[in-house]
């Protein structure tokens, strides 16, 4: 158990850098698709484009030559990009905008796929190309739709979760109120209440969006541009974490802390709960963690009961200017079979397919999985809008000056508002 609860921290920590990494490229929202051909019908050898397979057992390597033995004339070639989100980014879109055939079908970060769908590079996946959701968790497949219109394949993700000194307590909160209370036993054993990632980066607007989505709020409609955050729900979810900084439940220093330091805090014992990414199961279990045997896991608080995550990994989409796109839908299909995902899940990546996170051979070995169900079930993506960093820079601004009471709640949201219109306008 130990050693793949070692691989989990090793991968995840790799994933949650180019999951946090922000986007430098602008968006546009023309859906054209540049003349694309649309046949479903071309077959034969594609190229499978992902960042840098950080898993130590190959995860991307095993899938393909899986695939590759019974595919003889559709093989698969794995092209490896790099470790660099900001890159990796780049190098699709200057690839697309090219409208080269060469990347048949590319794994997304999840906030990409809404930018790509936008610009028309991206064959949506119904008709001929429609998926079998049955099975995939629904979080992911929302993560994975644009406009009403799904654009890519769901292959592996990633939640938040709620760490907490089970020595200290006897079981984790369900609500905020709940963490509230629950801060005294902190207060009495001279530690903080809470640590999460609250610094102004990418982790500011996953920890703030899971706050604001736990109260009913939202950001975007459906459209992806339209803003929707001006509402009481949203408000109510941005004053829970403001009074949270206001009453010390959250200290001020974390307005420094990224995933690094938060983790340290709570493995060097200083901290009740913490919010972070799965692969601290395995670091906090690690000689010199003060925290060895004192931990467990929880999905994230809510308003009345259990919270809602931010989604991480990886969509994979078909490149509309792909020339074998038949051969192209099957490998989704077959991304997303129990073959597949079980190659992923013993790699120490968070499957899509639901029924893996209850078989007792991976809970033996990854005991956090049920938490890790229960907190993708109740996931909402990161705002799915093709404006994505602007949309982001808007949410971590506003909500950093409200928690540093530089802005009261409600001129954080105004502003927040308006933000989001202005990206959604450019």
């Amino acid at each position: 158990m130990a050693s793949l609860i070692t691989k989990v921290a090793v991968v995840a920590t790799a994933a949650t850098l180019l999951t946090l990494t922000g986007c430098s490229s602008d968006s546009g929202t023309s859906g054209d698709s540049g003349g694309a051909s649309e046949s479903a019908d071309g077959r034969g050898p594609i190229t499978y484009v992902e960042g840098k397979d950080t898993t130590e057992t190959g995860v991307v390597q095993q899938i393909v030559a899986e695939w590759n033995s019974t595919h003889p004339d559709e093989q698969v070639t794995f092209k490896e990009q790099s470790n660099d989100a900001d890159q990796a980014h780049d190098d699709f879109v200057q690839q697309l905008q090219a409208q080269q055939s060469n990347y048949d079908v590319m794994a997304l970060d999840v906030i990409w796929t809404a930018e790509f769908a936008a610009k028309g590079w991206l064959v949506p996946l119904e008709g001929e190309f429609a998926l079998d959701n049955s099975g995939i968790l629904p979080a992911t497949v929302a993560s994975a739709t644009y406009n009403g219109k799904q654009y890519a394949a769901p292959k592996n993700t990633n939640g938040g979760l709620l760490f907490y000194r089970s020595d200290l307590i006897p079981e984790a909160p369900t609500t905020w109120s709940e963490l509230t209370e629950d801060c005294q036993v902190a207060t009495e054993n001279n530690i903080d209440c809470y640590a999460g990632q609250f610094a102004s980066y990418e982790g500011l607007t996953v920890n703030a969006s899971e706050i604001i989505n736990a109260y009913g709020g939202s950001f975007v409609a459906e459209d992806g541009k339209t803003p929707t955050v001006d509402s009481p729900e949203a408000k109510a979810g941005l004053q829970t974490l403001v009074t949270a900084f206001e009453t010390g439940v959250i200290p001020a220093q974390d307005t420094t802390f990224k995933e690094p330091e938060s983790q340290q805090a709570f493995e060097d014992g200083k901290v009740l709960f913490l919010r972070n990414w799965p692969y601290v199961y395995g670091t906090a279990s690690q000689e010199g963690s003060e925290v060895v045997g004192k931990y467990s896991v929880a999905p994230l608080p809510g308003s009345t009961g259990v919270g809602t995550s931010t989604l991480g990994g990886y969509n994979a989409a078909i490149s509309a200017y792909s020339e074998h796109k038949a051969t192209a839908a099957d490998f989704l299909r077959f991304l997303q079979s129990e073959q597949a995902q079980r190659i992923i899940a013993e790699g120490a990546l968070p499957p899509v397919l639901s029924s893996l996170y209850d078989d007792p051979t991976l809970i033996a070995e990854m005991p956090y999985l049920p938490a890790l169900k229960s907190s993708i079930e109740n996931a909402i993506p990161r705002p799915v809008t093709p404006f994505y960093p602007a949309v982001s820079k808007a949410v971590q601004d506003n909500v950093f000056a409200a928690i540093k009471g530089e802005k009261n709640v409600d001129q954080a949201i105004s502003d927040m508002q308006a933000g989001i219109e202005t990206a959604g306008a450019n």
